[in-house]
């Protein structure tokens, strides 16, 4: 699982500098579609990892720490955007 721990960091710093970059260039109304394409992109690319793996285990475990602190940083990034209002 050590290794593991590498590709799920990488792909939750890529969802922070997302949510980072779309913070500050998206209008109030465009916001929220980016973030859901963050997420859903988050998702897709552990899979497709796990596909060019093709090792199975772990890849259920993998998925739920991606996701799971993928919509953490979303939330975060979310309570940034409404406070700055």
């Amino acid at each position: 699982m050590k290794q593991n721990w590498f590709e799920i960091i990488s792909i939750w710093v890529l969802v922070a500098i997302g949510a980072t970059v779309a913070l500050m260039s998206l209008t109030s109304s465009e916001i929220y579609g980016a973030f859901a394409i963050l997420l859903a992109g988050s998702l897709a690319l552990v899979s497709l990892v796990q596909l060019f793996r093709a090792q199975p285990a772990g890849f259920v475990r993998r998925l739920v720490y991606v996701g799971g602190g993928s919509y953490l940083i979303l939330a975060i990034a979310t309570v940034v955007f409404w406070l700055r209002g």
